[in-house]
């Protein structure tokens, strides 16, 4: 792959804020984002710094086929309280995360609501090496910043999507002149993403007992799948904090007398990148010695098995049933019933009928990732959306009420997006937890039903105005 050299210029300081169940309606987001529109177009649209942020992303690993990403040209703008409403957001549903994988551990029957494999099952269930269940997660939501109100899209555990373009599109929006003029106005702050995770990731590896002075991570997935420009990045980050990464693909795995090796040799510690639906997709001997180490518990695995029940498409179904009665507070079953949205499991007995009205519904694969197979109705025919939904109950997916998303100007930002009118482009919010704390912002927007890798989708920067 070639070799790219990264800018030496640097985000602002991480906000600070204040976890708060309430939010100021609207957000500060909508009049700060209006006032960056206002600088772009007394600046005549700044068509000349839209280039420019395709240089710059150009220099970065910040790409998609060769070329930069696409990304949008006003970022996300919160305020530092806006910041805590979403921190709010995103330790509470962190905190039922937790709760619901505990008691998947401890609870057979609760265990057989999710229908994992019977191998994936025994190895969520080993030992964890480290107090948090889940250190590494993302809670995606649709946030409608004129009110408030939000609703949950999914829930993802363990991988970093989205981290390497936030940081890097946030810096190409602050060296447009546009973001520039912004940022002089008001002083702006910016989230360390990468440093936040990899902190999380060595802080489990000392819990579980690790004393290696220079530990050797591994970030482990299939060669396909891996964003190896994102894993460049973060081993910057890891050297930084005096460790070392290493992209290893999981068919290299071995695991002989409770050690760990790939192709390089020990590992220390294993980041775990695979998504576990993928890894049961792709059997192969690395596979079988990865879980091995895991049932043998002597290298710590960061993202272990145990974090895959709540990254299924399941765990909403499960969260509005009667079985969490007892797992949760009276206060988060009703943060479940305001704003996780109905989710109903199909099979091939299921009454299709209630799901006819197809722009109420978006379907999804069980253990689909990376929004493979979404269907909203709202894109489908009549007879495109039945056909979807047989598809559904015969593959045991799932059913989803739709959320349709707040909408915010925007136009897309580089060469595409030169001398074009801003329209309205929907959002949704990624909030970053490592080891239960909220650390950070992924947001994307697009123009199709499904917000997703494969429709279109713009990579939005993430700035942090302080007291505004």
């Amino acid at each position: 792959m070639e070799s790219r050299t990264t800018t030496s210029f640097h985000l602002p300081v991480r906000p600070t804020f204040a976890a708060r169940p309430t939010a100021d309606a609207p957000l500060d987001s909508v009049r700060l984002e209006a006032e960056y529109i206002q600088v772009a177009e007394g600046l005549g649209g700044d068509a000349p710094s839209h280039e420019a942020g395709d240089a710059f992303l150009s220099t970065t690993n910040a790409l998609y086929h060769g070329g930069p990403v696409q990304w949008s040209f006003v970022p996300k703008i919160f305020s530092s309280r806006d910041l805590g409403y979403l921190a709010w957001i995103a330790e509470t549903m962190g905190g039922i995360m937790e709760k619901v994988t505990a008691r998947f551990v401890e609870d057979a029957d609760f265990r057989a609501l999710f229908k994992l494999d019977p191998a994936i099952e025994r190895l969520a269930c080993m030992p964890n090496a480290f107090p948090v269940q889940i250190p590494i997660a993302r809670v995606d939501i649709f946030l409608d910043e004129v009110t408030g109100a939000f609703k949950f899209c999914e829930l993802n555990t363990d991988g970093s999507s989205g981290m390497l373009v936030t940081e890097e599109v946030t810096r190409a929006n602050l060296l447009t002149a546009t973001g520039s003029e912004f940022a002089r106005r008001h002083g702006v702050a910016a989230f360390d993403i990468y440093g936040a995770c990899v902190e999380a990731i060595l802080s489990c590896y000392r819990d579980a007992g690790g004393s290696a002075a220079r530990p050797r991570v591994a970030a482990v997935d299939y060669a396909e799948s891996i964003v190896r420009e994102e894993i460049e990045e973060f081993g910057r980050v890891f050297a930084e904090h005096g460790a070392e990464l290493r992209f290893t693909d999981i068919r290299d795995l071995r695991y002989v007398d409770g050690v760990l090796r790939d192709a390089a040799g020990t590992i220390d510690c294993v980041w775990r990148r695979v998504v576990i639906s993928e890894m049961l997709e792709k059997p192969c001997d690395g596979a079988d010695a990865l879980m091995a180490c895991a049932e043998d518990g002597r290298v710590p695995i960061v993202g272990g098995f145990r974090t895959w029940p709540c990254a299924t498409k399941t765990v909403f179904a499960v969260l509005h049933s009667e079985t969490v009665e007892d797992v949760l507070t009276s206060a988060e079953r009703a943060f479940v019933r305001e704003h996780v949205p109905a989710t109903y499991l199909l099979d091939a007995s299921s009454d299709l009928a209630p799901f006819s009205e197809r722009e109420r519904w978006i379907a999804k694969p069980r253990d689909g990732y990376n929004s493979i197979g979404v269907r909203a109705g709202r894109d489908c025919t009549d007879v495109e959306w039945r056909a979807v939904l047989d598809e559904v109950a015969q593959s045991g997916g799932i059913v989803q009420e739709y959320v349709v998303p707040y909408a915010s100007s925007n136009v897309e930002g580089g060469v595409a997006g030169q001398d074009r009118p801003f329209e309205p482009y929907m959002n949704m919010e990624g909030l970053f937890l490592f080891n239960g704390r909220f650390s950070g912002v992924f947001t994307r927007c697009g123009q199709a039903s499904v917000i997703g890798e494969f429709a279109g989708r713009l990579n939005m920067g993430c700035l942090v105005v302080e007291g505004a």
